[in-house]
């Protein structure tokens, strides 16, 4: 179950990069989706990824501020 679920997410979020332009935005976004739904392991993948391919972006540096957050959360 867990696994059709992680698909499902993996899809969605595929199909919302390929249809918008602002790319961060959205990752940033999908990452605080999963982080509410409590889905630590996949926001904490999405904000490192936001870091790795938009590092200058404003995104960037609320992704790196949350990543932080998460790794002193017990």
């Amino acid at each position: 179950m867990m696994t059709a679920r992680l698909i499902f997410c993996a899809f969605c979020f595929m199909l919302l990069l390929s249809c918008s332009g602002d790319k961060a935005k959205e990752m940033l976004e999908t990452a605080e989706f999963e982080e509410r739904q409590m889905n630590l392991p996949h926001a904490k993948q999405l904000y490192e990824d936001v870091i790795r391919l938009y590092p200058t972006s404003k995104e960037a540096a609320t992704a790196q501020a949350r990543l932080a957050a998460l790794k002193q959360a017990p």
